[in-house]
C-alpha cells in the first residue's frame, strides 16, 4: 500500500548527481525505477534524473529523487553525469526509461510540474496508483 508518492529535489551539479548515485547504490534493492526526463529547450533538452524507490520496511511513503533539468544535451552527446546515472542505474539492475515533457518553467509552480510529472509516470504504469 502507497499513500505518498512525493519528489525531493537534490541539486543540478555534479555533486548532487553523485548523491543520487550513491543513493541508488545503498538502496538497490528498493529502486522501484529510473527515469531520465527530457525537456525541449532552445539549445537543446534539459535532462532531469530521477529515481523511484519503493517504500521503506512498514512505510507507505514512496520517494522519488530527481536532479531537475540540470544538464542540456545537444545532440545524441551523452553528458558525463548522464553517463555515471546510466551506470550507477545499470549496476542496480534498472536501464532508465527516458521520457519527453514539457519544461518546468512552464508552471506557475514547480509543486505543480511535480504533479504533471507524477501523473504521466502514473499514466505510463512507471510508478503505481495511491491506495
Amino acid at each position: 500500500m502507497i499513500l505518498n508518492q512525493q519528489f525531493i529535489e537534490l541539486g543540478e551539479g555534479f555533486g548532487d548527481v553523485y548523491e543520487l548515485c550513491e543513493l541508488i547504490q545503498t538502496n538497490s534493492s528498493r529502486l522501484h525505477q529510473s527515469f531520465i526526463l527530457a525537456a525541449p529547450t532552445p539549445s537543446g533538452y534539459a535532462l532531469s534524473l530521477a529515481v523511484a524507490f519503493k517504500p521503506a520496511n512498514t512505510g507507505f511513503f514512496m520517494p522519488v529523487y530527481i536532479c531537475r533539468e540540470g544538464i542540456i544535451q545537444q545532440g545524441d552527446q551523452k553528458s558525463k553525469r548522464r553517463l555515471l546515472f546510466e551506470e550507477a542505474a545499470d549496476k542496480a539492475g534498472s536501464t532508465p526509461v527516458y521520457i519527453e515533457l514539457k519544461h518546468s518553467s512552464e508552471f506557475a509552480e514547480r509543486n505543480l510540474f511535480f504533479q504533471y510529472v507524477t501523473g504521466i509516470l502514473r499514466l505510463n504504469n512507471l510508478l503505481p496508483p495511491l491506495k
